[in-house]
């Protein structure tokens, strides 16, 4: 009898969920989605039947998701401590204030996954809700963070979460104490289509209750939309191709997820038939954070004028940025704009501590700019007077070689020589490499090879002993050197080949060299960054290899139009 008592409620359940279907239809593309949640849904229902007369308590449920919490939070990477505590603050603020309308008085707490690959953001029983870097990084108000948060609260509001647990622990015959070893991804996987669309509602009419606008939402799906086509579409080209964490995770999301489009459709209907208002949206005050991370992407791709402009939309936003202001100067730098990239290290010297690349960088951005004044304006900035080192001693005999006094770099290399510092090579190195700069090759070489000599393990070393060389006509030991020390495939001593190549009137092999380097580091093909850097010799070998490229693509041009 208690068969058919059960199959004759489950005919019942399933005639008025068509009946329900029927009412809340919504038009979207034709696809086999509805196939699949059709039974996935059906599996949903049939196990949910028992559990939602035996509900765990409030506190089961609390104690099973600060278990989970905690086990999930100790195999994250917290190398930005600082980043973590900022959004992890904002989450809950946001978050906190969302969860007073929910039904359920649980302990909220909300998580920040400091992952810009994780495109997702998940909630575990009892109240905790973890958003990924991935995702935050698609916003740009705090209204789509509230529809994010709401469509999580009210996974956790309306018991999605409990019983998932529940229903592993059906599944796999788990006792109540031991659901705190459950795998993260059952709860990051999604829910059944009416769950999720559930989520989306009622996480709306929470935002919206807060004051926050539902546009909010719709703007959320959209990005999703734009990523759900980009990830059918795959890339365009190599530069905005998908990292595969972030394809995988995605396939996770969209698999168990409704469409975007389907989403947004209930959404808008919603607006419609509650008459919300229309309100303006909230900057997202973390964004400066995101806006970083895509500085340093962009930097990555070699798209060096988009770095620059995303750094300093970040900065703007948000000025005291250490990372910012040095992606920043990397920029302006890379595209020959050293009176910019000064300012920059200048400001980021500000905020941090001196390293020595920084003033290194510093010092070359200033005699970039104008190499006679750029000693005098290094030894004036207001923060040397705290810092001294040797690094910085080697730096500031370098700007005074450039800008024509000598005597304090002569006798820094005669204290270097008679130096037992450990250091005392690399700093000869240094030194010797300024002295290339300021046209004088012997004294460069005298310095580089002995540095060279003792750390013969320094890439670098052997790449600037080569450029020396070639400015000495010594082709062939610069090539061979190179080819023997250095391991590492640098763009600058595939240039530095290059260079020596041409000067050996060795054109092919020049030209492809030059190619390899000019892809790796597109730098090579901007004359005033050239310029800055290296010989006049370098400047105008570099600067005849691309004329001859360019030439020669032509001539290629023309055969295979006359043909």
């Amino acid at each position: 009898m208690s068969r058919w008592i059960a199959l004759a409620g489950i005919l019942i359940l399933g005639v008025a969920a068509i009946f329900w279907s029927e009412r809340q239809k919504v038009d979207v593309e034709a696809n086999p989605a509805p196939v699949l949640y059709l039974v996935a849904d059906t599996e949903q229902e049939l196990t949910r039947l028992p559990v939602s007369f035996t509900r765990m308590s409030d506190a089961d449920e609390i104690r099973i998701g600060i278990a989970l919490a905690r086990s999930y939070e100790s195999g994250q990477n917290e190398n930005n401590r600082a980043e973590i505590l900022a959004v992890e603050a904002y989450l809950n603020q946001v978050g906190e204030k969302l969860a007073t309308h929910a039904h359920r008085k649980l302990p909220y707490k909300f998580h920040y996954i400091p992952n810009r690959y994780f495109i997702n953001a998940f909630a575990l029983p009892g109240g905790h809700v973890f958003v990924g870097n991935g995702l935050l990084a698609l916003m740009d108000s705090e209204d789509e963070l509230a529809s994010v948060l709401g469509h999580e609260i009210e996974h956790i509001d309306h018991y999605h979460c409990a019983e998932r647990a529940q229903q592993e622990e059906a599944l796999r015959r788990i006792p109540l104490g031991e659901l705190v070893a459950l795998p993260i991804e059952i709860f990051e996987a999604g829910y059944s289509k009416d769950q999720e669309l559930e989520a989306d509602r009622e996480g709306t009419r929470l935002a919206v209750r807060d004051g926050y606008s539902a546009n909010g939402a719709i703007r959320m799906f959209e990005a999703f939309q734009r990523l759900y086509l980009e990830y059918k579409a795959k890339a365009r080209s190599p530069q905005e191709e998908l990292s595969q964490v972030a394809q995988q995770t995605l396939e996770g999301y969209f698999r168990s997820h409704p469409l975007p489009s389907e989403r947004i459709a209930q959404i808008q209907k919603l607006i419609a038939s509650e008459g919300w208002p229309a309100r303006p949206e909230r900057d997202l005050a973390v964004a400066y954070i995101f806006l970083a991370d895509k500085a340093e992407e962009a930097m990555a791709r070699k798209q060096y004028g988009q770095a620059e402009q995303i750094a300093a939309q970040s900065i703007k936003v948000h000025p005291e940025q250490p990372a910012a202001y040095e992606i920043l100067a990397r920029a302006q730098f890379a595209q020959g704009k050293f009176s910019d990239a000064a300012n920059s290290y200048h400001a980021l010297l500000r905020l941090e501590w001196a390293r020595p690349e920084l003033l290194e960088s510093f010092a070359l951005a200033l005699a970039g700019s104008n190499r006679k004044n750029a000693a005098g304006e290094f030894r004036n900035w207001k923060d040397l007077q705290t810092y001294k080192s040797q690094e910085l001693e080697v730096i500031q005999a370098g700007l005074d070689l450039l800008a024509g006094d000598s005597a304090p770099a002569h006798k820094l290399h005669s204290d270097l020589n008679a130096s037992s510092e450990s250091r005392a090579p690399l700093w000869e190195g240094e030194l010797g490499w300024w002295f290339y700069l300021a046209g004088d090759y012997p004294e460069a070489l005298d310095l580089l090879n002995a540095a060279a000599q003792q750390r013969p393990g320094e890439t670098e070393l052997w790449v600037r002993l080569g450029w020396v060389q070639i400015e000495l006509h010594h082709i062939s030991d610069a090539i061979q050197y190179n080819s023997v020390y250095t391991t590492k495939q640098l763009s600058e001593k595939t240039m530095m080949q290059a260079v020596g190549f041409w000067q050996a009137t060795e054109r092919d092999q020049a030209l492809t060299d030059f190619a390899s380097a000019a892809v790796s580091q597109p730098e090579w093909e901007n004359p005033d960054w050239v310029k800055a850097m290296y010989s006049p010799l370098a400047v105008k070998s570099i600067q005849e290899m691309q004329n001859e490229r360019e030439a020669r693509q032509k001539a290629r041009t023309a055969h295979v139009g006359s043909n």
